[in-house]
């Protein structure tokens, strides 16, 4: 049975707000997710259910089945494959890839998927440094650390973002912040726990809480 786009973006939504361990998502958290009132994100919640992609009673949390989680992840694998077209084929910038990437997770065409998986050499991440589940729907997701977990004086490789708001990403390339950069934590400010830090060995430059908890970094 097809699904509406809507109902995609919803089981996708649900599957980044339950986290690792698959937990349950409340219905104001998905209204406010999805800039929604709650009844309309309740009338969503009962087509799901009687679809048998989520597990939901009324005033309870909700939580994907099997087959939601299956189509959440095909999503997910579209949506980031379509993002390392758009950077490495198209020219687009790491920040102007989302919207478009939106619109193109929902061409339903499996053969099209796979051979845009083969084109681009299998990549398993994309721009932002989100990992792209495989053929078969397996997503591991690494075991980074937020910036902010960093001590004074380690140094530590950026390798994803927690904010793929086009705004940030753009601040990020204005301070020469990219993927792959290596950071180093110079000092923390005790006030208001900005921090001034190296990056790739040049100038340091102080950066915000704001940022630094936004950065996904990893132990070099």
């Amino acid at each position: 049975m097809q699904n509406s786009f809507t109902e995609e973006n919803y089981l996708k939504i649900i599957h980044a707000l339950s986290g690792r361990d698959g937990g349950e998502v409340s219905t104001n958290a998905l209204a406010e997710s999805t800039a929604t009132r709650a009844a309309s994100v309740t009338d969503m919640l009962r087509k799901l259910a009687e679809k048998g992609l989520i597990n939901y009673k009324k005033y309870q949390g909700v939580t994907l089945t099997e087959q939601g989680e299956k189509v959440a992840i095909k999503v997910i694998r579209k949506h980031r494959l379509w993002e390392v077209f758009l950077v490495e084929k198209l020219g687009f910038g790491w920040d102007e890839v989302h919207d478009i990437a939106e619109e193109l997770e929902h061409i339903p065409s499996e053969v099209l998927v796979e051979k845009l998986d083969t084109f681009l050499g299998h990549p398993k991440f994309d721009p932002h440094g989100d990992p792209i589940p495989d053929a078969k729907g397996n997503l591991t997701e690494p075991d980074y650390k937020v910036l902010t977990d960093v001590q004074i004086g380690e140094k530590v490789r950026m390798m994803g973002v927690l904010d793929h708001a086009p705004s940030f990403l753009q601040h990020l390339d204005r301070s020469g912040i990219k993927l792959g950069s290596i950071i180093q934590v110079k000092e923390i400010n005790e006030y208001d726990k900005s921090a001034s830090v190296q990056i790739d060995g040049g100038e340091s430059l102080f950066i915000s809480l704001e940022v630094s908890k936004n950065l996904l970094v990893q132990r070099r």
